[in-house]
């Protein structure tokens, strides 16, 4: 017996389409800025972590009273927005710079992460108020 899945097919459809989207923008947009700045410091990932942060607040304000808003958050969200930002990739371009002896550019980076993200959430929420 099969077991009905929790949305339409369309809804999965649309939903790997925009985690597709999102990977795809990251691993262009990194490897630009990377290629632009070079490496020092992972400009690429700090880009699409701190753009994905202003983007997802924008979306948590807009959503708060909408009508097709789960629909869109899990889309938009958790779909493309969810593949376009990294952890992972953070986290490991920071253990990188510090097993390479490079402590202080490793500390840089998780400060600018958290920093800028907050910042970048903080502003496109109050954007997605306006």
């Amino acid at each position: 017996m099969s077991q009905a899945l929790p949305f339409s097919v369309w809804f999965w459809l649309l939903f790997f389409i925009a985690a597709a989207l999102g990977g795809i923008l990251r691993f262009w947009l990194t490897n630009l800025v990377s290629q632009k700045l070079g490496m020092v410091l992972p400009w690429g990932t700090l880009l699409v972590n701190s753009s994905g942060a202003m983007a997802l607040g924008f979306l948590a304000a807009r959503l708060a009273d909408a009508e097709q808003a789960q629909l869109v958050w899990l889309v938009l969200g958790i779909g493309f927005l969810g593949a376009y930002t990294t952890v992972s990739s953070f986290s490991l371009q920071t253990l990188s710079l510090w097993q390479a002896g490079q402590w202080q550019r490793a500390l840089l980076n998780v400060l600018l992460t958290l920093l800028i993200g907050l910042v970048a959430i903080t502003l496109g929420f109050c954007w997605g108020l306006a």
